[in-house]
């Protein structure tokens, strides 16, 4: 199976877009947890799930933008 390099560089865009969006609502619903806490799961827990995700956030916004800047070359 041969997969074009414009192939994959749609796959690669398609790919973190989709993953920045799930991120999103991650850490609105993580912070959504942190808002209505019952104790459920710890309070630290939920910082550190809410923080990872931010954090997840920035590198995949970082690959996105090297995706875009890729694809100008």
């Amino acid at each position: 199976m041969i997969i074009t390099k414009d192939a994959i560089h749609e796959l690669a865009v398609n790919k973190a877009f989709a993953t920045i969006s799930m991120l999103l609502i991650r850490i609105k619903e993580a912070k959504k947890d942190i808002d209505i806490w019952h104790g459920i799961i710890g309070m630290d827990e939920l910082h550190l799930l809410h923080n990872g995700y931010k954090k997840e956030l920035k590198v995949w916004n970082y690959i996105a933008e090297l995706i875009e800047k890729s694809e100008k070359l």
